[in-house]
Formats: C-alpha cells, structure tokens, sequence
C-alpha cells in the first residue's frame, strides 16, 4: 500500500466513523488534490487488497473489517482528551470516599457518557470475595411502627464495602443482633459471600440458640443481608447499557433484538474478560460476541481490586478515542 493509499483509507475510515454513510471518490478530490479517477483507482485498489468493500450498488465504499484492522495497527493516532474529559474522571478518582470499585464504575459510566458506546467492568467472581467483617449500626426508629432501623455493613477481603438499610421487628433486641454480628465475624471470617447464608444455617444457628432470645428472626435477618449483599456484588457492572443500541447498525428489529439477549447473557458478556495489560482492540468476528461490534478492553489491578475494563460499540467506533480514554483510566488507578 503506497503512502497516498494509506492516507485515503484513513481519510475514509474516519469519515465513515462519523457519517455512516459510504464515502465516494467526489468527497475526496479536494483533499488529496487529484483527479476523481486517480481516487477511484487508488478506491478499487484497496477494495482489491480487500481493506474496503462497497455498500450495496453505492458507488462509495465503506471500510471492511480488515479496513478497521489497519487503520487500528497503522493508521490510527492517539487521541487528546480534552481538559473537560480529564476533570471528570479526575474527580471521581480523587474522592477518597469512594473504594476503588465504585471509583471505576462511576469513571466507566462517566466514559460510556463521552463516548456513547456501552462500558462494561467486569471484576472477580463473587465467590473469590470473601468476608471480612460485618457489623451492625442501630438507627433511629419509626415511629408509626415502632420498629427499628438499623444499617448492616459488609466488608470484603478485597475492600468491598457494601451496605444496607433494614427495618427489624421491635421485639428484636438490638443487644443481640450486633452479639450475633461479633459471632458470626469470629466463625466466618474468609468464608466465600456465596457460601456465607449456608454456614449461617449451619453453624452460627446452634452456636446462638442458646444465647439469642429469638434466633431464628436473628438469623433470618443476616441470611436475607448476605443474600442481598452477594446480589448487589455483581462481577458484571454495565455503563450505558442500551447505549448502543441507538446506532443505525442496530435499527433492524431482528439485529436489535439479538444485541439486547447478548447483552442480557451474563455468562456471553463475561467472556469479553482479559488479563490482557495492554490496551486491545478487538473488531467484528474477533470479539466472539457479536460480528458487528468493536470490543476495545484491558485488565486492571489496584491493590487487591482487579477486573477488566471494557467498551462494545459498532465496528466504525471512535477507536482513538476509546483507546486514550481507557489508557488514562488504566494508569491513573494503577498509580
């Protein structure tokens, strides 16, 4: 491919990008101050060499998939974020209110919002997350009721902190909850969350029914925490799910209806996970989820926090774009 070539398959993959629409030698004449059949030829050589296809009868061509594939290796330049950009994501990874799992999917929202494509965090399973602590904050109580509210708090190995607001009868006597709470941190303590409600019936029942006024309310309301608990602890977490199904590509009812179960597929979606460090682009039949979207991902560690960050959009996707904005994620929370 000679230079010029080279310069007019990125001219054409990125307008693509940006129009949707097939690009026709007319457009380009301007650009490249040669003659409409001088680009014609160069067009037909590269739809030769199989970089570009055409659309129907258009006499415009659009980029092929192996088109999206040079560009990405050869042709593509990074992209500048802007200062807008870079203040977003700085202020969510600044507060140090947040864990570092909340940091990210708020950041991988944030990125879903730039882009408009579909985020997707994808961390370690829930059984690799294991209890730590769970404690027990009386609230105020209510007073058309009567019953207490309290807060349960859920503390992971790998510094997930998770909690939830609940109101008890007020024959449950607070004394006792929390009692049970320092039991089951004793007993439990490195226990796989989803096998946390099995124990409870196990072993922390009989250890309490001799102590505990009324147990089985007591363990009844830490078995529905924890069920709750490893619920919330979801391994997949999506930004801008329906994102992109605003595409064009997307606006046939069967094709849209096939990307809305793929995404609902929790076990499809998880296959899009990497240890990959690096930044990698995947295009069409390369991603193994769908052959009209582009998979841009990499894997992230923070202390104990690690996963893979992820992005699914159409195959004519700002790939500058993505890949800066995941770079700058990546080595600002590795940091």
């Amino acid at each position: 491919m000679g230079d010029r070539q080279e310069a007019l398959l990125r001219e054409i993959v990125e307008a693509y990008i940006q129009t949707f629409k097939p690009v026709s030698s007319k457009s380009l004449v301007d650009l490249f101050n040669c003659s409409s059949a001088t680009i014609r030829n160069d067009m037909a050589t590269l739809e030769d060499l199989g970089y570009l296809e055409k659309e129907h009868t258009s006499s415009g061509r659009i980029p092929s998939e192996k088109g999206y594939r040079y560009y990405v290796d050869n042709l593509m330049h990074p992209r500048e974020l802007t200062g807008e950009d870079i203040l977003k994501l700085q202020t969510i990874l600044s507060n140090n209110q947040l864990v570092v799992s909340d940091a990210i999917t708020k950041c991988m929202e944030i990125i879903s919002d730039i882009t408009h494509y579909t985020s997707v965090v994808i961390g370690p399973s829930k059984s690799s997350n294991t209890l730590k602590q769970i404690s027990i904050i009386p609230l105020d109580q209510e007073e058309a009721t009567g019953d207490k509210r309290v807060v349960a708090v859920l503390v992971t190995n790998k510094g997930i902190v998770e909690n939830k607001q609940v109101n008890i009868s007020r024959d449950i006597n607070l004394r006792e909850l929390i009692k049970t709470s320092e039991i089951i941190n004793k007993a439990l303590v490195g226990t796989p969350l989803d096998k946390v409600t099995e124990r409870l019936e196990l072993e922390i029942k009989p250890k309490i029914k001799d102590v505990i006024e009324r147990y089985d309310e007591v363990c009844n309301f830490f078995s529905s925490a924890f069920q709750d608990f490893t619920m919330s602890n979801s391994d997949v977490v999506f930004g801008g799910k329906t994102n992109i199904l605003d595409f064009k590509e997307y606006s046939e009812p069967d094709k849209l209806k096939d990307m809305i179960s793929k995404l609902e597929n929790v076990e499809l979606v998880k296959r899009i996970e990497t240890d990959e460090n690096d930044v990698n682009v995947f295009i069409g039949e390369e991603t193994e989820f769908d052959p009209d979207v582009t998979i841009i991902k990499t894997h992230y560690q923070a202390g104990n926090d690690e996963g893979t960050l992820a992005i699914i959009g159409p195959k004519r996707m700002e790939y500058d774009k993505v890949v800066t904005l995941l770079n700058f994620l990546k080595n600002y929370i590795e940091k």
